[in-house]
């Protein structure tokens, strides 16, 4: 790891990449998949670094939290604010996402009724046994990372015969959102910088259609330093000698095949449904539902929630085109203004990985040159 932060090494990358980038027809625009790269990026002021050496860098829709959209929040406000005796269990950045109707943080819950922040899925599935009098929801949000720990839970409750135990499902697949992103041509990607957790499920082979569909080359990155530059310099090779293709530059974690148990289960408890996104609207085969063998464990059938479209975001904010990568974070006219981590107006003001909570975190450090 020491090698991967390297200040030598790193130094070596970029001139690298200089030199590469200085070789193309014109500056490269890459975007980083997964919100955690953008925070690396940035953290590890790399991104101006990057753009010195000629190298534009792009977030993308990487963030589960902020991708999800405003009508399934409101869902979940509905339920802890309207039943009584329920207990809604979700990931802490969940609870502060705002909406129209406020958020889970503010709602003011039905009789007996609670918003517990969980760690983990199975967190809210042992609350479920324990009081087997009280309702609990989880509202579990995730990419393909996640998605094989709430299937197992959802499994787990259906095999235990819980009749107490749901799950409010928000789960994403993150190649056909980068499908989506290629087909609407509003932002002219060069390439992509892969996620390394959701890789490490997926393997590298369902990023395959980018390269030889769309001739867009990109590489599987970890979250060190000189990950992501291996990564940019990978995608500048392949640019140069005109095979674009999908490269793993996280070897020491990632298998080329992914995970096939965690991706069996993933397959036996859900399929794929179009969904709608924060910002991309609906994308074919971009969401998971639970199969019908599973479908009592969710809570839109439990309590015949309707959960029509992606709901309305707050006025002025412009965390879709953020996702898109239309925009940074500085193009809204709200950020660091009206929208701070302290009052945030929209996901990606909330989210650890959300670009504008990283752009305000680190990207004033940036700006100032301190």
């Amino acid at each position: 790891m020491k090698e991967l932060r390297d200040p030598k090494a790193i130094r070596r990358l970029l001139a690298d990449i200089a030199e590469r980038a200085r070789r193309l027809p014109a500056p490269p625009r890459l975007m980083e998949v997964c919100g955690t790269h953008t925070m690396s990026l940035f953290r590890h002021g790399l991104t101006p670094r990057l753009a010195e050496a000629g190298v534009e860098m792009v977030s993308g829709p990487g963030c589960p939290v902020c991708i999800t959209p405003d009508g399934l929040h409101e869902a979940a406000i509905g339920l802890v604010t309207e039943v009584e005796g329920l207990t809604l269990a979700t990931f802490g950045d969940m609870t502060r996402v705002p909406t129209r109707k406020g958020s889970l943080q503010t709602a003011a819950p039905a009789r007996d009724s609670r918003v517990r922040v969980v760690y983990s899925p199975e967190e809210a599935l042992e609350e479920a046994k324990r009081e087997p009098g009280r309702q609990v929801v989880f509202f579990g949000v995730g990419f393909e990372t996640t998605i094989p720990a709430i299937a197992y839970i959802v499994k787990q409750a259906a095999r235990a015969r819980l009749r107490n135990f749901s799950v409010l499902p928000a789960l994403w697949l993150v190649p056909p959102a980068l499908k989506a992103v290629l087909d609407s041509k509003e932002v002219a990607v060069n390439g992509f910088i892969y996620p390394g957790h959701v890789s490490a499920v997926i393997g590298i082979e369902p990023y395959g259609f980018v390269a030889r569909d769309y001739g867009v080359p990109g590489a599987v990155a970890g979250f060190e330093p000189g990950d992501i530059l291996l990564a940019v310099r990978s995608v500048l090779d392949q640019a140069l000698e005109g095979r674009p293709r999908v490269a793993l530059e996280y070897g020491r974690a990632i298998r080329p095949e992914g995970n096939p148990t965690a991706r069996a289960l993933m397959a036996e408890v859900c399929e794929p449904f179009d969904a709608e996104w924060r910002g991309l609207g609906r994308i074919p085969a971009s969401g998971l539902r639970f199969k019908a063998k599973y479908a009592r464990l969710s809570a839109e059938n439990a309590y015949g929630l309707k959960i029509r479209g992606a709901g309305r975001d707050l006025p002025g904010c412009r965390c879709g085109d953020v996702l898109r990568g239309v925009i940074r974070p500085e193009g809204c006219r709200l950020f660091g203004a009206k929208c701070t981590p302290e009052s945030p107006l929209g996901p990606c003001m909330v989210s650890y990985e959300g670009a504008c909570l990283v752009h305000f975190k680190y990207g004033r450090r940036e700006r100032t040159g301190s």
